[in-house]
């Protein structure tokens, strides 16, 4: 299916960005767009994705505060296990940067657990060899990069036996977006999984109610499928479910 164009606004909330900075940006040409006239302009999602990736590799990552906090750094797996538990909160590691922020509300973990269920049902009968997991487990990519994705795939758990984490590329992750982690997941942490290989990474948004499939095509990600109704994939034949029905608050 063709990837739809983005206006200003559109794109800003896909990056959890200000209308501002996608302006300037645009003036900047630091993200690539296609000009309507008269000022008008319409975004590639795929293709800014690709651009930001590009510059995030070539530059120093961000110290921020408050939700989602990039610690100055570098730390290290040490660094990261030694930490001592803190209750409501959780902590990642990338790129030698410590990343604290509020533990999951019941809503994203109820997401999180109707997916991983579905996922379940769908490798048990397709890929029995292979195995779905859910966060909090670690799965380390090297000495200064340690993540806790939502749900995970495992194609083949002979290697794994009594392992106390994962230290083999994952086939599949999704992460489902949280106030917090929004910029982290969409940014930092696709830009980890392109670098280590990650062939599917799943983004499940709860505010809009939708999915977005990204497949690693040579050294890019590729957008594949997104859609707030009936989910398919190419690479998963058989696999169907409605997200909006995924992501839908209970009755009250």
């Amino acid at each position: 299916m063709g990837v739809k164009l983005l206006t200003a606004r559109e794109l800003a909330h896909l990056l959890s960005l200000s209308v501002e900075t996608i302006w300037a940006y645009t003036r900047e040409k630091k993200i690539p767009a296609i000009t309507l006239g008269n000022r008008q302009y319409r975004y590639d999602p795929d293709e800014v994705m690709r651009v930001l990736n590009l510059n995030n590799q070539k530059s120093t990552p961000m110290i921020r505060e408050s939700k989602g906090q990039y610690a100055p750094g570098p730390y290290t797996y040490e660094d990261y296990a030694a930490l001592p538990e803190e209750p409501g909160y959780r902590y990642e590691l990338i790129d030698g940067f410590l990343i604290k922020e509020p533990s999951p509300i019941v809503h994203h973990q109820r997401i999180s657990r109707r997916l991983q269920r579905i996922l379940e049902d769908y490798f048990a009968s397709t890929r029995p060899q292979g195995e779905i997991f859910g966060a909090p487990l670690d799965v380390i990519f090297s000495q200064y990069s340690t993540v806790q994705p939502d749900i995970l795939f495992i194609a083949d758990t002979k290697q794994l036996a009594d392992a106390k984490f994962i230290e083999i590329p994952p086939e599949l992750i999704v992460e489902v977006l949280s106030p917090s982690s929004r910029r982290k997941d969409r940014i930092r942490k696709l830009d980890l999984y392109l670098r280590h290989g990650i062939l599917h990474y799943w983004i499940v948004d709860p505010e809009e109610g939708t999915i977005e499939a990204y497949r690693l095509q040579d050294t890019l990600y590729s957008l594949v499928q997104t859609t707030d109704q009936e989910f398919t994939h190419p690479d998963f034949p058989g696999l169907s479910f409605n997200i909006a029905e995924v992501t839908a608050k209970p009755d009250c």
